[in-house]
């Protein structure tokens, strides 16, 4: 008997009403129920040989139990030839290429009087079922957007060397509206895997609350099921555009069952469509992508009088928040030290950037793209400057290091000045220079310490010398010293010249060659 579709309370009644002796037709007319149905109920009552007390102490859920199901005759010879069967075809059904229907060809041949493919289609379900609790996912408007990559590659071939180069396809799809978008990449590297959700944000318009990424190394640094440790590069993206991300549980299919199934989808619809032609970029191939792409948003939901794209332009659109005014630029770091002049050294362009002179002597971290350099202590930014490229200069904010607040150094203008007169008055008036050239004294520190080191190194005479002759070039600095050590013009005289007659020699063309 199928699952009873009136109340527990009626169903006492109709047993009540039997126990007291009432006609069958009078119980039909006085709870409203057929006879048919009446029927039912008191011949499982007969069968089960209760009495009016017994059901009356049983309850709803328990009735429900009693009334709800009919076992399967213990005389079907057909149903005990099936349950001994279902074992075997279950594991079957692992198999790769496996179906329902090749497994009832199998179960038909040998039992050629069984069950037809309906009913076995039936038992085997019935069998197989394994009850778990699954959340329904609502999905809002301009709430999540999922990131995956799918699993099987594309690939573009070079059209000089004839190389493949393999590429990795990245999928993102909204969860309200389910606007997706593809791309292929090179990789699946953090600087990858950002511009493709960039460019994902800039096609959709706007960004969404969250982004869903599965556990991804360019993505999430640690995965956990309570507090994942993100990739510090996909955080500072994710903030730039004002997203949340929620990482998918490892070993959770279900919290990324959307992009999942639309990369199935994908292979479907876009992989097909794309490749029975041969791209010699990485760019055509994305063209192709993306013309592919279009028609799915545009192409209607099964059963349904909308698309994808419809979709999105009436629900999802106006719920995005606006897109920032420059795209976001990947960020580079380093770890270094704080030198004692209260400067830092990007090493990438040998420039140096002033912070707090409290911070000398720390380990410090310098985060840098394109146009900014940040530097943060214990993940507090302690100065901000904008990126200069010139080797060998000084990038200083004055308040870094006011003279009011000096730090304890034994380092000072009057102090090189002092060192430097004990070697030679030429020198100390070099010093004095390379100290008023730069825009704070405090940033000439290391090239006076480097330039009067040299005189234990090379001897005051050479140094001496070397200071005269940069004077005469007008060019103040450590560098400029070093090249004239090296080249050891400071050891030519004023007065000798500086270029000499070219010999005779028989290899050497003369004057008369060119007439």
């Amino acid at each position: 008997m199928a699952s009873p579709t009136i109340p527990m309370a009626k169903i006492r009644q109709i047993l009540r009403f039997y126990s007291q002796g009432k006609s069958k037709l009078q119980i039909a007319e006085q709870t409203g129920t057929s006879r048919n149905t009446l029927k039912k109920y008191i011949k499982r009552f007969q069968q089960e040989a209760l009495t009016i007390e017994q059901i009356e102490s049983l309850s709803d859920h328990e009735l429900d139990i009693l009334f709800g199901q009919s076992p399967v005759s213990n005389t079907d010879k057909r149903y005990e030839d099936l349950l001994k069967m279902l074992p075997l075809l279950e594991k079957e059904m692992k198999r790769k290429g496996m179906t329902l229907q090749k497994l009832w060809d199998q179960y038909i041949l040998q039992h050629p009087d069984g069950y037809g493919k309906s009913q076995f289609h039936h038992h085997y379900s019935e069998f197989t079922k394994r009850p778990e609790p699954v959340m329904r996912i609502q999905h809002k408007a301009g709430d999540k957007l999922y990131i995956d990559f799918a699993g099987d590659k594309l690939f573009w071939v070079d059209k000089d060397t004839g190389e493949i180069k393999e590429t990795e396809v990245f999928v993102a799809i909204l969860g309200c509206s389910q606007l997706t978008y593809v791309e292929a990449v090179g990789s699946q590297k953090k600087e990858d895997l950002i511009k493709a959700c960039e460019n994902a944000l800039h096609y959709i318009g706007g960004s969404p609350l969250a982004v869903v990424p599965d556990n991804l190394k360019s993505a999430v640094t640690k995965s956990s099921r309570y507090e994942p440790i993100i990739n510090e590069a996909f955080a500072g993206f994710a903030e730039h555009y004002n997203m949340t991300v929620l990482p998918a549980r490892a070993y959770k299919p279900r919290d990324k069952a959307l992009v999942e199934g639309m990369v199935k989808i994908v292979y479907r619809r876009i992989y097909t469509t794309i490749s029975d032609q041969i791209y010699h970029s990485l760019e055509s191939l994305n063209e192709a992508l993306h013309k592919a792409l279009e028609q799915l948003n545009q192409a209607p939901f099964k059963g349904k009088d909308y698309s994808r794209r419809k979709q999105f332009e009436e629900i999802e659109k106006s719920c995005l928040q606006e897109l920032p005014l420059l795209r976001y630029e990947t960020r580079q770091q380093a770890l270094v030290t704080v030198m004692k002049n209260g400067h830092v050294c990007l090493g990438i362009d040998k420039h140096y950037y002033s912070v707090p002179y409290n911070h000398i002597g720390k380990r410090v971290k310098i985060l840098f793209n394109t146009t900014n350099v940040e530097i943060y202590f214990r993940y507090e930014c302690i100065a901000s400057h904008l990126r200069n490229m010139r080797k060998y200069q000084y990038t200083t904010i004055p308040e870094h290091l006011a003279s009011a607040h000096r730090y304890v150094t034994d380092w000072t203008p009057e102090y090189f000045i002092e060192q430097a007169n004990l070697i030679h008055a030429d020198v100390a008036l070099y010093i004095s220079k390379v100290l008023e050239y730069k825009q704070h004294p405090e940033q000439a520190y290391k090239s006076c310490s480097g330039i009067l080191s040299l005189a234990r190194k090379l001897g005051k005479e050479r140094l001496i010398n070397a200071c005269r002759r940069a004077q005469q070039y007008n060019i103040y600095n450590y560098p400029i010293i070093m090249e004239i050590l090296g080249r050891k013009m400071d050891l030519i005289k004023e007065d000798e010249p500086t270029l000499t007659f070219m010999p005779d020699h028989d290899n050497i063309r003369g004057e008369n060659y060119y007439q």
